[in-house]
């Protein structure tokens, strides 16, 4: 091998392992300017976002900041996507606090620490199933059961957030136990700290109509902690952050015994299953724009080592963020610099800025994670999804009653069993069709869908969409004969349109078989047109063309329909007799 060809090659193992390393070196100067921008603006969005959603997980505020660094600058290094932004995330906040809460009580000292370890573990799965290649995983997420899930989380989340809201004592238990204790305790909520929460609101609803480009929460933020100042709110009974630590985040290792993981890891493959489709439907959305490519497995590698910085340094998991990437398109934003700015942005809010929190309402806390939920929630997408397809509507409302009467992580498991049995019915139950040929071109549709084409009596072309295997067998036979039993005139010859029979397994091939004969008998033909090589060399070494007869097999549908029209032009009659 040539020096050059060799340094090439440890250049393009370095760039697949460093993705930085290909794209930094190209960096234009002239981009710096936006991408420092966008680090700005998402900087004012992820502030009081990361403080928000350390509520969620039931850590300290200054957490959801701890969380954000590292988390940021590895992701930079090693993500594939341009803009996506990784750090706290309300989804996988509320599994965490879940799956800590099973050991450890929110706000302790404990449940802190199994936070972080907590982060660490989800990063080691992620660097695993990213060395394994399992990037194809997320696939089996259905969109409707991960948007029927995403919006049971949001529900359960606004409802955990009421109670701050209000002033009042959160209730525990499920979510319908959680809203009796809110209607319980009604009358016991706080005047001004129910006003703090709607005032919260109407800024973080208004302002983004009002003024677009001006970072709502933060400025929601500021003004909530400018009004308890100047208006002494916290002597008056209003729920403050109080003094938050300044400084870098304490860095950790993690000292988990094996009881603790045994109990963490199932709530980690969750944190795991849903961050990172979550996380890569987000990377894909924006690379549709950017016109980027981006490597699944990569992202795995990439999420696994954001969560091991986030964990290492006593924050809590994180993921892609959809607000968070909309912000940085919106402002210009087009390279992970935007990314490397907030973590420098972040680590100086520790450093300095950390104070200025402590007279930040609790409500308004509660006020900036309702107003994200609310976001995240699209009537619209459930209307469209019920217009297009109901099976799927029912799947998507089956999985959100499910995250609300079940739990969240039933509501998984849930999801997870739907979206594979849905895989395996579409997989037995593939759409069938039988073909009409449009008039004046060789185009051949299916008849339901467009009337107007022409069918040639006694002759029915079937089209099975799928590979003829052991689970669809049945279901190409129960099919072909309700067709043969509703034709009018009666079927002399069946044509298999075959250009999606790519692949035949041997119970395939016993059904053909058998339905030869039984068609035979009824004095009907079975022929095939455009069968695929590797299929027909299935049917080949089984001894089945033999069988159904080489003649049968034709290299198209139109070559099988003329052949068709011949023979009944030369003894339409005896359809019998054309057979082998």
């Amino acid at each position: 091998m040539k020096p050059s060809s060799s340094r090439s090659s440890s250049r393009n193992r370095l760039q697949t392992l460093l993705p930085i390393t290909a794209w930094l070196p190209h960096y234009p100067m002239a981009g710096w300017r936006a991408d420092v921008v966008a680090g700005l603006a998402i900087w004012a969005l992820t502030v009081p976002q990361a403080l928000a959603y350390a509520g969620i997980v039931g850590v300290s505020p200054v957490a959801g900041l701890y969380a954000i660094p590292l988390a940021m600058i590895a992701y930079a290094c090693l993500g594939t996507s341009r803009t996506l932004s990784v750090g706290p995330d309300s989804a996988t906040a509320l599994l965490s606090a879940t799956t800590v809460g099973a050991l450890a009580a929110s706000g302790t000292q404990g449940h802190m620490t199994l936070t972080a370890e907590l982060a660490m573990l989800v990063g080691v799965l992620f660097l695993m199933f990213g060395l394994l290649r399992l990037g194809w995983v997320a696939n089996f997420l259905a969109t409707p059961v991960l948007k029927g899930f995403t919006y049971g989380l949001a529900v359960i989340i606004i409802l955990g957030q009421v109670p701050k809201l209000l002033g009042i004592t959160a209730g525990k238990g499920h979510f319908f136990r959680q809203v009796w204790a809110i209607v319980a305790h009604l009358p016991q909520a706080h005047g001004l700290t129910v006003l703090v929460g709607i005032f919260s609101l109407l800024l973080l609803f208004t302002l983004p109509r009002l003024a677009p480009k001006v970072p709502a929460s933060l400025i929601t933020v500021v003004v909530a902690i400018v009004g308890v100042t100047l208006l002494n709110l916290e002597a008056q009974g209003v729920d403050v952050v109080g003094s938050i630590q300044t400084g870098l985040p304490p860095l950790t290792l993690p000292t988990l015994s094996l009881k603790q993981l045994k109990v963490l890891i199932p709530g980690a493959l969750a944190i795991a299953l849903v961050g990172y489709a979550e996380s890569i439907a987000v990377a894909k959305t924006s690379a549709e724009v950017t016109g980027e490519e981006i490597d699944a497995n990569q992202e795995l590698v990439a999420l696994g080592v954001a969560n091991l910085g986030a964990g290492f340094s006593s924050g809590f998991v994180g993921m892609g963020s959809l607000s968070r990437g909309s912000v940085i398109m919106a402002a210009g934003g087009r390279s992970q610099v935007v990314s490397l700015v907030n973590a420098v942005l972040v680590v100086l809010t520790l450093l300095v800025l950390m104070p200025l929190f402590r007279n930040l309402p609790q409500a308004t806390l509660a006020a900036l994670v309702i107003a994200a939920m609310v976001r995240s929630l699209k009537p619209q997408y459930v209307k469209k999804l019920r217009r297009i397809r109901v099976e799927e509507f029912r799947l998507f409302t089956a999985v959100f009653l499910g995250e609300l009467f079940l739990g969240v992580f039933p509501g998984i498991a849930l999801g997870v069993v739907l979206s594979l049995l849905q895989v395996i019915r579409r997989g037995s139950y593939p759409n069938t069709a039988v073909l009409g040929k449009k008039p004046g071109k060789e185009i051949y549709l299916d008849h339901i869908l467009y009337p107007d084409v022409e069918t040639v009596p006694g002759l029915l072309i079937y089209r099975f969409d799928a590979q003829l295997a052991f689970a669809n067998a049945p279901h190409f036979v129960n099919q072909l004969r309700r067709y043969i039993a509703a034709a009018d005139p009666p079927v002399q010859q069946v044509l298999v349109s075959a250009e999606t029979l790519h692949d035949i397994d041997t119970t395939g091939i016993d059904q053909l078989l058998k339905l030869h004969k039984e068609l035979r008998q009824q004095g009907i033909s079975l022929t095939f047109a455009g069968l695929h090589d590797q299929a027909y060399a299935m049917l080949r070494r089984s001894g089945a063309v033999d069988v159904i007869g080489k003649s049968h097999f034709y290299e198209s549908i139109a070559d099988g329909l003329e052949s068709f029209i011949q023979s009944q032009g030369s003894d339409p009659s005896h359809p019998a007799d054309r057979l082998p």
